[in-house]
This record gives structure tokens, C-alpha cells and sequence, in this order.
């Protein structure tokens, strides 16, 4: 599989502060502000772009156009990509295979998503749910609660582990505790409130063992990441420290198990762990050279599977792990030193991307008010129902670990701990010099800037 691919590098990422979803912030700012900050950071400009890849699950068709068109309309490719919460991760995947099989040297990927208040839920209601068959699953092994329907689904795996091995319930709620405490150093977070275990144990309860502590909110964002290849990489020798080696990668699809009438394996366990298995082979790493993990907390019960399906623990010994200390810092290895989903938020068509955001920042040495140090390899995990899900393992270009800070374009600020805004100085550096509309662009950076 994939024996005569060439390297892939992520070479600029970009983000934006995750918001609550309120309807003040569109779609084609989110996705300008961040795609800006990826090419700043790269250190190009967008007429070096081959192909664009926009990331959305709540959208009309084409939304991604009308977010690149404000770089330029150089006539590139560019592709929608929808596949629920894995999505930002999937249009990774996909820029990766352009650049390692010579279809394009350098592609851009952007994710935003406007969002609606509260739970998530169908856009249409007139036609099959592609996770119907999972929750009529669920209704007959679990039943069905007034709870929302992805808190069953995620509380009914907990419960399962619970039976299975042994969990408490103060295992999950230790879970949200860390990745809450994780965020309050990071300048992007919806959420930066640190809570005491108790507190999280006693917010309401969504689904047992999940208190709603323990569940990511819906948010507006926008992530971006500029994918490269060797070639592209070689011809701008002065940014190798700061590229970020695609070292393993795999993007899976569920099994047959997924109807085994497993709660644990109706919320893709076995395709989490195949993904896994995949990607650190190909990378040449096992997980127990993981030092730090970008892991898909939708919910407390879904990080505690997962632990489990990434090798990150011994077989049904997650909760084992979490009681150690093993998931933050001074443990076996930090899972969502950014705060994950839970406190950082969910814009799903940014997830993935934010969260190789993140590993780039780590491995590049940037993250310095929360950097595992040390680290020389990274592990992200990115899951969609329904079902999809994206593991890729990095290493720094240079083969070196984070203590040597790498180095980069200057914007003025570390975007790793400050979330700051661009110059008007810095957008013209980057958009196109050739193919730029203003009539395309409109007021987003007006609108952009006058958030900063």
C-alpha cells in the first residue's frame, strides 16, 4: 500500500479562534483568515498553489470557491469535501496523495464551518440518514433516551467499558478535567475555564456516565494547512526546520464489527484501530514512541476507547492509563494539549486541520507555554459517524525533536500561543499577484480586521 509515495510535508497551518455559534462571524471570513495565516506561515504566496481543498459539512455546494476566489482565481482546481467530523483530516489525506503520487507540489486546505446552536442535527428530513442504520443499532442493544442522540451513542461505548473492564465513572469526567485544563493555555479555545473533577462530575448529566462537562460544543472556525512536496520543500531549503513530515498516514472506512451489537464498536473502534495500525507501520513507529496525541474527544467516552483502539494502553486498560496521569504532561504521553474537542470546540470542517495545527506547532517547538518536550513524534486522530477516520503520524522534516526551535517566517508573533490577527501589508504579500478579484473579496478583510 502506497509503496512508491513520495514525501509529503506540511509546510503553513493557520487557525482562527473557535467561537459559540451565533451567527456573527460568515463562513467566507473564518476561511480567509485562516487560509491568510497558512500561507503567511508557509512563507508563499497563493500563486505558488496547485490545488485548493475546501473542508465544510454545513454548506451549499461550492462554498469553498467562494472562499479561495478571495486569494486569487488562478483557474486551479478546487474540491468540496464532506465527510462529517472527519473531515478537515480527510481533505489532508487527500492534498497527501496529490503531492506524493506528482499530482500537484503544493496544495492549500481550508476548513470553516458555521454552525447552529445546541446538538447536532440532520439538515434533512426527507430523506435516509446515512447513520440511521447505527442508531436503530443502538435502540435495539441500548434503547433510545431524550438525550441527544450523539451523547447516546458515545455514553452507551463508556458504559460498555465499564461492564467490560472496569471504568468508573470518575475515569471519563477525569478525562474532560485534563483536556480543560489544557486549554486554558491555548489562545484558540472556545472554552479556557479550568474545573475540579467534582465540578465536572456534578454538571448536569447529558447520558451516563457523560455530564455535559464531558461533550464538545458546536462552534464556528476555520483551520488551513499548506501540503507540500520534497521538490516544492527543496527549492526553499531555509524553511526545512519548520516543515512537518507526513510520516504515516491512513484514512479508513468501518468493518463488518460495526453491527456486532458492540456499543464500543458501533462508534468505529475497529476502523480507529486498523487506521492506527496502518499509519504507525508506515511511519516506522510503534505508539509506544508516541509522545504526543491530537485525539478526536468528541465526548470523555470516546478519548477512553480510543486510548484503547490506538495502542496508546495495554488492551482494556485506557481507564488505567488515565488514572496514572498518563495522558497529560509528566506522563506516558499528552493527549490534546491543545484541549481537544471538548474545550476547544468543533467547527467540524476544521477540526482535523486544527488539530495538525497543533502537532506542527509541538514538533516545531512554537507551543512553548504548553510544550511536550521532547517530542519527535506526533499522532492525530480524526472521526466521523458514519463512518470515517483519518490517522496520520508526523515527524519534523529535519529528523530533529522539539527542543530544537525551529525557525520561520516572522508575522510579528508566535501564532502558536497568541491568536492575533495580519497586516493589510501581509494579506497583499500572500494573495495573488496575477488572478485577484476585489469584487471576490468584498469586505471580508475589512470584516476580518475589524475583529483584530
Amino acid at each position: 500500500m502506497g509503496q512508491n509515495r513520495a514525501p509529503a510535508y506540511i509546510l503553513g497551518v493557520g487557525l482562527t479562534k473557535f467561537i459559540k455559534p451565533r451567527g456573527k462571524v460568515d463562513y467566507t471570513e473564518l476561511g480567509f483568515e485562516a487560509g491568510i495565516k497558512a500561507l503567511l506561515d508557509a512563507g508563499i504566496n497563493y500563486d505558488d498553489v496547485d490545488q485548493g481543498i475546501a473542508c465544510y459539512c454545513f454548506g451549499d455546494s461550492t462554498c469553498g470557491q467562494r472562499v479561495f476566489y478571495q486569494f486569487g482565481m488562478t483557474k486551479i482546481p478546487i474540491v468540496n469535501v464532506n465527510n462529517n467530523c472527519s473531515t478537515g483530516s480527510t481533505g489532508l489525506a487527500m492534498a497527501r496523495e496529490k503531492v506524493s503520487f506528482g499530482a500537484a507540489d503544493c496544495v492549500l486546505v481550508v476548513g470553516f464551518e458555521k454552525m447552529s446552536a445546541g446538538s447536532l442535527k440532520s439538515a434533512w428530513a426527507d430523506r435516509t440518514s446515512p447513520t440511521g442504520t447505527t442508531v436503530e443499532m443502538m435502540r435495539e442493544v441500548r434503547g433510545l433516551t431524550g438525550a441527544p442522540g450523539t451523547a447516546q451513542m458515545f455514553g452507551n461505548a463508556g458504559r460498555e467499558y465499564m461492564e467490560k473492564y472496569g471504568a468508573e465513572a470518575k475515569d471519563f469526567a477525569e478525562i474532560a478535567r485534563v483536556n480543560h485544563a489544557h486549554s486554558a493555555k491555548n489562545p484558540y479555545s472556545q472554552f479556557r475555564d479550568v474545573y475540579t473533577l467534582d465540578e465536572i462530575l456534578s454538571s448536569p448529566t447529558l447520558h451516563e456516565p457523560l455530564t455535559k462537562l464531558q461533550c464538545c460544543p458546536t462552534s464556528d472556525g476555520g483551520a488551513a494547512a499548506v501540503v507540500v512536496s520534497e521538490a516544492f520543500l527543496a527549492a526553499r531549503p531555509h524553511l526545512r526546520s519548520q516543515a512537518i513530515l507526513i510520516a504515516g498516514q491512513c484514512l479508513a472506512t468501518d468493518a463488518v464489527s460495526l453491527f456486532d451489537r458492540s456499543s464500543i464498536s458501533l462508534m468505529g473502534f475497529d476502523m480507529s484501530q486498523y487506521a492506527a495500525k496502518t499509519a504507525l507501520e508506515e511511519a516506522g513507529v510503534s505508539a509506544s514512541d508516541v509522545q504526543v496525541c491530537e485525539l478526536h474527544d468528541c465526548f470523555s467516552a470516546n478519548e477512553m476507547i480510543t486510548l484503547d483502539a490506538l495502542g496508546l494502553c495495554e488492551p482494556g486498560k485506557a481507564h488505567e492509563m488515565v488514572r496514572r496521569g498518563d495522558i497529560t504532561y509528566g506522563g506516558r504521553c499528552v493527549v490534546n494539549p491543545s484541549g481537544g474537542l471538548i474545550s476547544k470546540g468543533h467547527p467540524l470542517g476544521a477540526t482535523g486541520i486544527a488539530q495538525c495545527a497543533e502537532l506542527c506547532w509541538q514538533l516545531r517547538g512554537w507551543a512553548d507555554n504548553r510544550l511536550v518536550k521532547g517530542a519527535k513524534v506526533a499522532l492525530q486522530h480524526n472521526l466521523g459517524l458514519g463512518g470515517a477516520v483519518v490517522v496520520t503520524v508526523y515527524k519534523r522534516a529535519d529528523g530533529r525533536s522539539n527542543v530544537d526551535i525551529a525557525s520561520g517566517i516572522d508575522v510579528g508573533y508566535n501564532p502558536a500561543v497568541e491568536a492575533q490577527g495580519f497586516t493589510r501589508k501581509q494579506i497583499e504579500r500572500v494573495r495573488s499577484r496575477t488572478s485577484r478579484s476585489e469584487w471576490a473579496l468584498g469586505d471580508t478583510e475589512k470584516k476580518v480586521e475589524a475583529r483584530f
